[in-house]
């Protein structure tokens, strides 16, 4: 397991490369061209700008998250071919500096979704939180104004330039479904994958967060059987899933230490973070300890160790801590107190597996 740690840019984050540097275990950064629109090819100079941030911190960029998919691509229109050009071309501008993880999704207009940024919890600290009776009755641009409108940070998956076109993007949705939807994903990847695979980059889709609809939305990275299905879609080793324990464990019924088992191969890159589910539907992100949520973190990470995992893993999200002022679920303190948690867990067990090996005369 390669621990990397997402990072928003120079004067776009509260985290500097200095304090990143110095979490243990902690080898690269996640990062994204966060200025380029979704669809335009990402300019050389920008990239390499982080290659050379990255070089004089010592730590690798071998993760983008994300290569933001168009949303013509997603909806299947004549005008995807050029955009998906474009994402080809980024592909290998990308491999030229050395990345080999890219993460991405395909979630219709929202890449994600919380109704409140820092809702409070017991002991004081703020989290990300999700109140599935309020999404019922919330008119999507009062989500717009409540994640979007922030003038100290940008949103990842709440981009202006997509959102100031939300209701026609909402009529161009109306109507498609889940299947046309796969069809689009399916016509993407077979035009995208062979070029990640000659580059040998892995492409690695990011589940539905939530793994439900919203807004009548159409969504198709709910579940093992979804995650099957895309997998499928191109049988290649560069066609991947970003599993992500957070997204997919919103909804309880997801076995994710048995997707770790299933997807072993397929899984280039993990998030790895804790909700705690109520009755209601209604979950809130927590620490990454496995005792404060409803996600069996212990076990997913016990189930990496056991399968040899190589690929990359970050933290994902964290709760507001110390006083510390940050972008919402992106402070310092909490991601790196995750990180420990996290290395907890899977030093035990490669502890455990390296004294039964050694026990057995292996």
């Amino acid at each position: 397991m390669k621990m990397v740690f997402r990072w928003y840019g120079e004067g776009n984050d509260t985290v500097t490369l200095k304090q990143i540097r110095q979490i243990p275990g902690v080898e690269g950064i996640v990062w994204m061209l966060h200025d380029v629109p979704a669809g335009e090819e990402w300019p050389m100079d920008k990239i390499m700008a982080y290659k050379r941030l990255s070089e004089r911190s010592g730590l690798h960029l071998e993760v983008v998250e994300s290569v933001n998919v168009h949303e013509d691509i997603k909806l299947g229109l004549p005008s995807r071919d050029r955009y998906i050009e474009n994402y080809k071309k980024t592909i290998a501008k990308l491999a030229s500096v050395g990345v080999k993880t890219i993460c991405y999704n395909f979630m219709p207009v929202f890449d994600w979704a919380r109704t409140d940024l820092y809702k409070e919890m017991e002991d004081g600290s703020t989290a990300l939180f999700f109140e599935k009776a309020k999404i019922h009755d919330l008119d999507p641009m009062d989500l717009v104004r409540q994640i979007a409108d922030n003038p100290d940070f940008t949103m990842p998956g709440w981009e202006p330039e997509r959102l100031g076109r939300l209701s026609e993007l909402f009529e161009a949705y109306r109507g498609v479904t889940e299947d046309d939807l796969r069809s689009n994903l399916r016509y993407f990847l077979e035009q995208v994958v062979p070029v990640a695979e000659h580059y040998d980059i892995k492409m690695g889709i990011h589940p539905d967060d939530p793994p439900f609809s919203i807004f009548g939305l159409p969504r198709i990275v709910k579940n093992r059987d979804d995650i099957r299905r895309v997998l499928d879609f191109v049988d290649s080793p560069s066609n991947g899933v970003t599993l992500c324990s957070g997204s997919l464990g919103a909804n309880p019924d997801n076995d994710i230490v048995a997707m770790v088992k299933e997807f072993a191969g397929r899984i280039p890159f993990a998030h790895i973070r804790n909700v705690k589910v109520y009755d209601n539907g209604d979950f809130i992100e927590t620490s990454h300890r496995t005792q404060d949520g409803s996600v069996d973190i212990a076990g997913i990470v016990r189930a990496y160790a056991e399968i040899g995992f190589t690929g990359y893993a970050r933290p994902d999200h964290g709760r507001h801590i110390w006083d510390e002022k940050c972008r919402p679920g992106y402070g310092l303190y909490d991601r790196a107190l995750g990180i420990m948690y996290l290395w907890g867990v899977w030093d035990s067990v490669t502890r455990e597996k390296k004294a039964t090996a050694e026990g057995s005369g292996q």
